[in-house]
């Protein structure tokens, strides 16, 4: 995928930058694809500092317009799924600097889906601009930390690369076992 967006970054270098942004809105619209593979192109094709930059615009105004979009489409059908995670129904029914908080403290957990914080934030009283700034400053740690490693793993040799794959694998084997 990230071999793909570069290709495309580099036919449209003019546009390589609302490209970015498009996907990235796409990818927080849906909700369940990860963006990883949209920062590690935008470090790859645009450096790490700018790379990073359009990143965290992209999450940013994708994430926005998830909100609204969830707000006014999807209200009352998802707030009835988001009744079984006990921590996001906290957040529908929290208001301002409650809500603000759990925001920026879901979004800096690694592992809690960006989807489902934007799906919960929606259908809950938190006012649009709130959401926004909590979102983005959550977002930006995160997004440090997915844009240090992809420049990391580039910057890996061949036999890097060879030993991250193998640790993957053999980690992937591990909790799949745990789960069985």
């Amino acid at each position: 995928m990230v071999d793909s967006l570069l290709q495309l970054f580099k036919e449209h270098q003019d546009l390589a930058i609302v490209i970015s942004i498009c996907i990235s809105i796409i990818v927080a619209v849906l909700g369940i694809v990860p963006s990883v593979f949209i920062t590690a192109a935008n470090i790859l094709f645009f450096g790490f500092w700018n790379g990073m930059f359009i990143s965290f615009l992209g999450e940013a105004i994708g994430a926005g317009i998830a909100f609204l979009l969830y707000r006014n489409g999807f209200k009352k059908t998802v707030e009835k799924k988001l009744d079984t995670y006990p921590k996001v129904k906290r957040l529908i029914d929290a208001e301002n600097i409650e809500a603000f908080y759990l925001v920026l403290a879901l979004r800096l957990i690694p592992f809690v889906p960006s989807g489902l914080i934007t799906f919960a934030a929606a259908v809950g009283r938190i006012s649009f601009p709130v959401f926004i700034a909590a979102s983005s400053l959550g977002k930006l740690p995160a997004l440090f930390i997915e844009a240090y490693a992809v420049n990391a793993v580039n910057n890996f040799g061949w036999q890097g690369k060879l030993i991250l794959a193998l640790a993957a694998l053999v980690l992937l084997y591990w909790v799949l076992s745990k789960k069985k």
